[in-house]
């Protein structure tokens, strides 16, 4: 997929809200309310407040979702394929399909995408424009930013269950004793969590999203991620109680 330079906005921003229907974890989970608001209002009011953002994609595959989103804010609807909709399609596989229309309909596209999940409801403004403030001035260094949560047990703790027998993904053998240490003798590990993330435009066109060079934002405000019925019911009591 060819992106010419004079296509690309410089130093513009957009914020990208992929919302599809079809969750089989939770049914219309983007439109589950709390407070009376689906969960797409959330994502949708956030961009709508950071003044850097100069146009909100709303990207999904049902046109009763976009007509929704509508209704809180100006959006720029991208009506998803069923290829790009899939249980098995990814982030970029979006990305890509939104950026080759754009492409295609010769029109331009900004430098950076704001990525926000709508199964990520509560963000703090201030924390998502330190992120962007911080990525816009080290962008050179970096290829994207994700946000990313510090696991309390260290990921180098973790086994797999191979022939039934347990197996450490930290010495990648089935003898456990190495990680049977003092947790405070493993490095801190981290896992993303949807928060805030940043990617350039330009990462789509060499066939990536994130890159190899990825800034770990680490946010230590509450993380409101779900996915099933049991994590949106806290999600539903934070929120209840930030009312």
């Amino acid at each position: 997929m060819k992106l010419q330079k004079n296509n690309i906005l410089k130093n513009e921003m957009w914020a990208f809200i992929p919302a599809r229907s079809g969750s089989k974890s939770i049914k219309n989970k983007n439109l589950k309310k709390i407070n009376g608001k689906p969960l797409i209002y959330y994502s949708l009011q956030l961009a709508k407040k950071i003044k850097f953002i100069k146009k909100i994609v709303f990207s999904s595959n049902s046109k009763k979702y976009i007509r929704i989103a509508s209704k809180y804010c100006s959006i720029e609807a991208h009506l998803r394929s069923a290829v790009s909709s899939s249980d098995t399609a990814t982030d970029y596989d979006t990305f890509r399909e939104y950026f080759k229309l754009k492409i295609k309909n010769k029109e331009k596209l900004p430098e950076y995408f704001l990525h926000l999940r709508p199964t990520t409801p509560y963000r703090k403004k201030k924390i998502v424009i330190e992120a962007i403030n911080y990525f816009l001035k080290n962008s050179k260094k970096y290829s994207a930013l994700r946000s990313v949560t510090k696991l309390e047990n260290s990921g180098f703790r973790t086994v797999l269950i191979k022939k039934k027998k347990l197996f450490s993904l930290f010495n990648k053998s089935f003898y456990l004793d190495p990680i049977n240490k003092a947790r405070q003798l493993f490095k801190n590990t981290y896992i993303p969590n949807g928060y805030v993330d940043i990617i350039k435009t330009i990462n789509i066109s060499k066939n990536y999203l994130h890159g190899n060079k990825v800034y770990g934002y680490i946010t230590m405000d509450y993380n409101t991620d779900f996915d099933n019925e049991e994590e949106f019911k806290k999600t539903k009591v934070f929120l209840s109680s930030k009312k």
